[in-house]
């Protein structure tokens, strides 16, 4: 179980359904997650999805303007901050763009949403009555966060500054990957998207482990899901790229290490 988070670290993930109700089903029913209605006050719906009494993560639905803008459903990830404010004034500074300046959320944090300059966009998260989720790196709970996206150099420079992330380049990859270290510690990925990739736009993706890929691939395209890519086998582990039935991609990973 986990307690706390430090600077820097990733801490929370989040789905921003089309259809909030559809895809907490869907969720329930591929991690064995259950579901918790969160009071939001006159904000919009949120939950939390648990897995054996632990917090792993959370789920609200896209607001009319963004749908009308055919914005897909994205799961997002959201690095634990000491003061969001410092954190977003910096982001800005160092060429980022604050796309959600910071808010309260009802005692439960500070939320933000920022924007490298390469044009991945990443939540923030400085914790009130919330720190995050309390189970990770399990099956059923997210495990890892990648960046893609199409200038590595460029990430790499503004996440150093903004988080003093240092990034080892992983020699055993086919393309150009970093593992991201916050303080030393593994906490992350950023994967330079190839020539073929040229029109997608740069994105974070959540990881979520699982006992058996397989199982759990077969499982997902049995409830409306689909599948990008997989299952392939990597240094840590038989993995694939998937979709929820309404399009939010994500990775399923069957852990070697």
């Amino acid at each position: 179980m986990t307690s706390s988070y430090a600077h820097g670290q990733f801490c929370w993930v989040d789905l921003v359904a089309h259809d909030m109700m559809a895809a907490q089903e869907f969720y329930a029913d591929l991690f064995g997650w259950t579901v918790v209605m969160r009071d939001t006050g006159d904000g919009p719906p949120y939950a939390m999805f648990f897995q054996n009494g632990n917090v792993v993560a959370g789920i609200g639905e896209m607001e009319d303007e963004m749908l009308q803008n055919g914005m897909p459903p994205t799961w997002n990830s959201y690095i634990s901050v000491n003061d969001v404010h410092d954190v977003t004034e910096s982001a800005q500074e160092l060429g980022g763009t604050v796309v959600t300046p910071p808010m309260e959320i009802m005692g439960a944090g500070w939320l933000a949403f920022i924007q490298d300059p390469t044009g991945g966009t990443l939540g923030l998260w400085q914790p009130g009555t919330h720190y995050g989720a309390t189970q990770v790196n399990e099956p059923g709970t997210f495990c890892w966060n990648d960046l893609n996206t199409h200038n590595t150099d460029a990430a790499k420079q503004f996440f150093q500054a903004l988080f003093e992330w240092t990034f080892e380049e992983d020699p055993r990859s086919k393309g150009s990957y970093f593992v991201i270290k916050n303080d030393g510690r593994e906490n992350g990925g950023l994967l330079g998207m190839t020539d073929e990739l040229e029109n997608m736009p740069p994105h974070w993706m959540v990881y979520f482990a699982v006992e058996d890929v397989e199982k759990a691939t077969e499982r997902l395209v049995d409830l409306g899901g689909g599948v990008h890519q997989g299952p392939f086998r990597t240094s840590t582990g038989l993995m694939t790229v998937v979709e929820d039935p309404q399009g939010a991609s994500f990775y399923l990973i069957e852990q070697t290490r």
